[in-house]
């Protein structure tokens, strides 16, 4: 008998999948609020920085804040020489990639902020019974960018192309309309010190209408009101031996199952 030499099997080359590697960061945020020392994030090895910026004022439901004012830095240490250099991190840096450069605890990432100024816009087109409202906002700031965050702050669910900021200064009897791309804080900075001049938010009179609320079928009706009845009937139900609890739905309309014990679905 012959013997054969096994043929290794081919490699295969499986494709670097950044979003699907999971990690977890430390962001320093004082900045932030003084009670709030750090937020421990899951990210992937293909977030990005500004990405990472608004997960942290998601989470601390700061809906008002202006995510352009934010940046990250990152304090490296240098073990041998024992010196700490401070990065500035642009938008696009994926800051899980950078810590897996460094030893574990080498590496630190704050939240840093950076100089901005006040923008007073009168938004009675965005909500009836408001005037105005007051935005700390960047220099790098767009228009379109700064009526996306007041709709943000109004749970509005309408689109930022239904509107147009616009500079108007009364006493000079002049309106001019915003690009999206302008900065409205710049415009802000070159008025005359003693101006009446503001920004205003209107509606754009050839934005297309919005779609057509449609009432739900009585099936559906039907259906919303089985899941209502499900969610209700949410109790707690205790094991007498362990005394451990544990979340349990019942679902009254399944009839099969209504006198035995898997009348509930356990979750």
């Amino acid at each position: 008998m012959s013997s054969r030499t096994p043929v290794p099997a081919p490699r295969m080359l499986i494709p670097f999948q950044p979003n699907y590697i999971h990690t977890t960061i430390k962001v320093y945020a004082r900045c932030l609020r003084p009670d709030i020392e750090y937020k421990t994030l899951s990210v992937t090895w293909g977030t990005r920085a500004k990405e990472v910026v608004a997960t942290l004022l998601s989470k601390f439901r700061m809906r008002h804040r202006d995510p352009r004012l934010f940046y990250l830095s990152m304090e490296v240490r240098v073990r041998a020489a024992g010196l700490r250099t401070t990065l500035v991190l642009d938008d696009d840096a994926r800051p899980a990639a950078l810590q897996a450069c460094h030893p574990k605890g080498y590496s630190k990432f704050s939240l840093q902020m950076r100089p901005g100024g006040l923008v007073k816009i009168y938004d009675s087109a965005l909500m009836s019974s408001s005037q105005y409202k007051c935005i700390l906002t960047s220099e790098r700031t767009t228009a379109d960018e700064l009526l996306a965050i007041l709709l943000h702050c109004y749970d509005s669910s309408e689109g930022v192309e239904r509107f147009s900021l616009y500079e108007v200064c009364p006493s000079q009897e002049y309106e001019r309309k915003l690009h999206p791309d302008d900065l409205p804080l710049l415009v802000q900075r070159a008025w005359p010190s003693d101006t009446d001049c503001h920004f205003r938010v209107r509606r754009n009179p050839r934005a297309p209408p919005l779609p057509p609320r449609t009432n739900p079928t009585p099936q559906e009706n039907e259906e919303e009101d089985e899941v209502s009845r499900a969610l209700s009937a949410l109790s707690l139900e205790s094991d007498s031996d362990n005394r451990r609890y544990s979340p349990v739905y019942k679902f009254p309309s399944i009839s099969f199952c209504r006198e035995t014990k898997n009348d509930y679905l356990y979750i």
